[in-house]
């Protein structure tokens, strides 16, 4: 373990770098890794901590912590998300830092991983307030990223206005505009097409390829979808525009079930206008402990960590998981899934949508050459379906279950590319 990551765990919550850390052993097990090479990918190479003062709109001062956490540049730049939440800590921000770097390996991406975070209730700061402390903490960070360095994107409690404000901090630092530095970025200045759907699109494809491959179609397949944010809401929207039926959706206020469909569009109309989904009429209010154990072809469990866990994995009802979120499911949930025959299409795979499509962007923006959104769409399916079909002949030919399978070729890209750059000096 890291003794620099010290932040003290809730004891009812596994970390996700607990859980990443498991999952790298189990598959540094199955390639024969040395213990060395084990160790090094265990570690991130930079951890950041750095102090955020921001003056509040009363006069007072309040100084937050911002991190940053660089677990790997082996394959190349630093790629990661930017989290505003108050559960951030330093802990859990290294575990998503190392499931970047299996995520783009999975990928066939030429990234590494990295993720930062402030622990912070962005909604309990003004707009000006937000933007004070995303453009100081970018400052605090200013020579630790960069586009052949790291490049931060949205992630929980950010957004691409967020983006706009890291790019312009960063760009008025060097002296020029630098559209590179970030991803998931505003069309005007640089964004690409199709980004906002990425991770629900990508979510759209592994759930079809997936009920392809138990010889089921997606139109009519029922869904049922917790979280109803930027992930949870694209991929409900992209699910029933395809023809599954979205059974049920949930966020933080609750959720809403209805056997017969759920109409996402309306649903999403009314969350924008500031509603609340068990506020929303004509469908059964129900918990999201209750959302995840009704009968479904499809569960995607898209809003935290730790939502399916040993407590409640015995009641799950779904035939595929398909993790929409990073780490929501628990090394001991998936153990009675697996034995219960119930797939689960992991995080590395199921959402890899957005850093896709992240990675399009920063490639359209370094050649200044951008795509429609169709061009962008037909690349996302690409490589999408590639990774899918690589971890499904993974998971036949070693026997494996398909999160094991995944990381086996993530970390196994990781440790052989390691193995031939050297160690140096």
């Amino acid at each position: 373990m890291v003794t620099s990551l010290d932040d003290a765990p809730n004891p009812a919550y596994i970390c996700p770098y607990d859980m990443a850390c498991s999952n790298l052993e189990r598959a540094a097990q199955v390639l024969k890794l040395d213990a060395g090479i084990v160790t090094f990918l265990s570690v991130p190479r930079r951890v950041l901590t750095v102090a955020v003062p921001v003056r509040l709109d009363d006069g007072t001062l309040r100084i937050f912590a911002g991190h940053r956490v660089q677990h790997s540049n082996i394959l190349g730049p630093y790629k990661g998300g930017t989290r505003f939440h108050p559960a951030v800590t330093l802990r859990e921000i290294s575990g998503l830092a190392m499931l970047m770097t299996w995520k783009c390996a999975l990928l066939g991406i030429p990234y590494g991983g990295a993720k930062g975070g402030i622990a912070v209730d962005p909604r309990r700061l003004s707009l000006g307030e937000l933007e004070r402390l995303t453009r100081r903490y970018t400052t605090e960070l200013i020579r630790d990223i960069g586009p052949q360095i790291d490049i931060p994107a949205p992630d929980v409690g950010t957004s691409s206005r967020e983006m706009a404000w890291m790019m312009d901090t960063y760009s008025m630092s060097v002296g020029h505009a630098v559209p590179g530095v970030v991803t998931g970025k505003p069309l005007s200045i640089g964004g690409s097409k199709g980004r906002d759907l990425a991770t629900g699109r990508g979510v759209l494809i592994t759930v079809r390829e997936a009920l392809a491959s138990l010889n089921l179609a997606l139109a009519g397949a029922t869904v049922a979808i917790q979280g109803f944010g930027k992930v949870g809401a694209a991929a409900a929207l992209l699910l029933r525009q395809s023809g599954a039926r979205v059974v049920a959706v949930s966020d933080g206020s609750g959720g809403i079930t209805d056997p017969h469909g759920l109409d996402v569009e309306q649903l999403i109309e009314f969350t924008r206008a500031g509603g609340r989904l068990v506020n929303f009429g004509g469908a059964k209010p129900i918990s999201n402990a209750e959302l995840l154990t009704l009968p479904c072809d499809v569960l995607v469990p898209a809003a935290l960590e730790n939502q399916i866990t040993e407590h409640n994995a015995h009641a799950i009802r779904a035939r595929l998981v398909i993790e929409g979120a990073n780490a929501p499911t628990t090394l001991e949930a998936d153990h009675i899934l697996e034995e219960r025959g119930i797939i689960v299409l992991p995080d590395i795979l199921a959402n890899a949508g957005g850093v896709v499509v992240s990675y399009l962007e920063w490639v359209q923006g370094l050649s200044y050459l951008f795509w429609d959104e169709d061009k962008v769409n037909q690349e996302l399916e690409k490589l999408m379906v590639e990774a899918y079909r690589r971890v499904e002949r993974q998971t036949k030919a070693l026997g494996l279950p398909w999160r094991l399978a995944a990381y086996t070729l993530a970390v196994g890209r990781v440790a052989e590319a390691f193995m031939h750059r050297g160690l140096y000096p």
